[in-house]
């Protein structure tokens, strides 16, 4: 079995020597690749991978797998997921977040409460959802944010996902706090767009923090220094 590493955990480096899984607190305006960079350079090993992308502007529970732990990515990468979302109505932006152009703002005032539930309640279950342009998703080899960074579009093939719930947890407009549960290949940030659209007044993902993966909580995770504040304090 491979051997999971998280706050508290008692281990010896002896016993992880030939690989182990991590669970990391990536941080603001960290890119995901920029998390598995930092822990190869640290640890002087290539074999490093992630379960997970996330967005720069993103924060939260990554699962990082080191030597032979980069086997159990392929399995890990298909469990649900939480998240809490931020969501800033009435304007639409390029990207579907606070990091795209504004493209459109639209009045809100009219905006009651349980409209918005109901069109929660038309987003949760199975769905049908587009990636956006500027994601990490490959088409014909190529990552769509190269493209989308040139004005580039094309044409996308919608996937079928599930959003297993979509709780509110506070609205103050124009910000909607939620708490969400999705499958595999949701993309929070076409969820907001949708929500948006859904309301016809737009929308955009302004803060995002994946709280769990699985049975795996953002409470256990290290923060880059964290890990490595513990990996030079274990016996060797």
């Amino acid at each position: 079995m491979i051997p999971l590493l998280k706050k508290n955990s008692a281990v010896q480096k002896e016993n992880i020597e030939d690989g182990f899984v991590v669970l990391i607190n990536k941080e603001e305006d960290w890119t995901s690749f920029d998390v598995v960079k930092k822990i190869r350079s640290f640890l002087k090993i290539k074999k490093v991978g992630h379960a997970g992308t996330l967005d720069p502007f993103a924060t939260g529970l990554m699962l990082v797998g080191v030597g032979k732990g980069t086997k159990e990515m392929t399995g890990l990468t298909g469990l649900s997921k939480h998240y809490r979302a931020l969501i800033r109505l009435g304007a639409k932006t390029d990207s579907f977040d606070k990091t795209g152009k504004i493209l459109k703002e639209n009045d809100i005032s009219h905006l009651e409460l349980d409209g918005i539930k109901a069109a929660i309640k038309e987003l949760t279950g199975g769905l049908m959802q587009t990636p956006p342009m500027f994601s990490a998703k490959k088409v014909n080899g190529i990552r769509l944010y190269k493209l989308a960074r040139k004005g580039i579009e094309i044409e996308r093939k919608a996937v079928e996902v599930s959003v297993y719930e979509a709780d509110i947890i506070s609205w103050n407009s124009p910000l909607l706090d939620m708490r969400l549960h999705v499958s595999k290949g949701v993309y929070i940030r076409s969820y907001a767009d949708d929500l948006g659209g859904a309301l016809g007044v737009g929308a955009y993902l302004e803060a995002l923090e994946r709280t769990a993966i699985g049975q795996y909580r953002v409470e256990d995770s290290f923060k880059i220094n964290e890990f490595i504040n513990y990996w030079s304090g274990l016996i060797e």
